[in-house]
């Protein structure tokens, strides 16, 4: 059974995705909107967060230093802390990311990989202390990653918190359950600026369905929007 999907983010009311590059606001700052964040972040009493590539990256920071062959590796799941309870996941389907550990501040770490990465990659990520689980078709297979996440893991609730091509691969499969999105009083306007969500070039349009659940005026100029979403039939 997937876990239960949570998209959660922070944005621009021009949904910007990044707060050092929008407007100042006299209701609050870039520090208290991040904290206000993460504080709701906690009352979802998630298993674990799920970001992309890129995002993951920013956050590691490491370079490649795979140990010496040969290679004997298990090319489906590895579990690296059985015991783990909360958990730090990225999708790389390529195996472009890097870790100095297994950990981010006590989350474990887990990587969903694509078919084609290297045992060479896989032995670094066993290394480093990584769990991972790799997909058994040419495409990533999302619906079984994440089966497999819960079977393994023993994870029931994520929170999604992008970047914006794997909140829309997530919302395009069907898989998110829940959008929660944090608008901050300020605005981005730079051409070509990331976004919260994007897909392709046709976009969404009639992949997914949403209905608030609820609309809360914060502190500080902020407000949370809740949407149940639905895959469209």
């Amino acid at each position: 059974m997937k876990p239960y999907i949570i998209c959660h983010m922070i944005t621009s009311l021009d949904g910007g995705l990044h707060p050092s590059r929008w407007t100042a606001s006299p209701d609050g700052n870039r520090a208290i909107w991040s904290a206000a964040y993460e504080a709701i972040h906690k009352t979802f009493g998630a298993d674990g967060w799920l970001v992309g590539r890129v995002t993951m990256a920013e956050m590691s920071k490491a370079g490649p230093h795979a140990p010496a062959g040969p290679f004997d590796v298990d090319r489906t799941v590895h579990v690296a802390r059985p015991d783990a309870r909360s958990f730090a996941i990225a999708v790389d389907q390529h195996g472009k990311l890097h870790f100095n550990g297994g950990d981010f501040d006590g989350d474990h770490v887990i990587v969903l990989l694509g078919k084609q990465v290297s045992d060479q990659h896989l032995a670094e990520l066993v290394a480093d202390g990584v769990s991972y689980i790799v997909s058994d078709g040419q495409e990533m297979d999302l619906a079984r990653l994440l089966e497999t996440l819960g079977r393994e893991f023993s994870i029931r609730r994520l929170l999604l918190e992008g970047g914006a091509g794997v909140n829309g691969s997530f919302l395009a499969a069907g898989l998110v359950d829940e959008l929660s999105l944090l608008v901050a009083p300020a605005v981005d306007a730079r051409k070509g600026s990331d976004r919260v969500i994007e897909y392709g070039q046709d976009g969404l349009a009639g992949k997914c369905e949403l209905s608030l659940l609820s609309c809360d005026k914060l502190d500080d100029g902020l407000l949370h929007l809740k949407y149940a979403v639905k895959a469209s039939s």
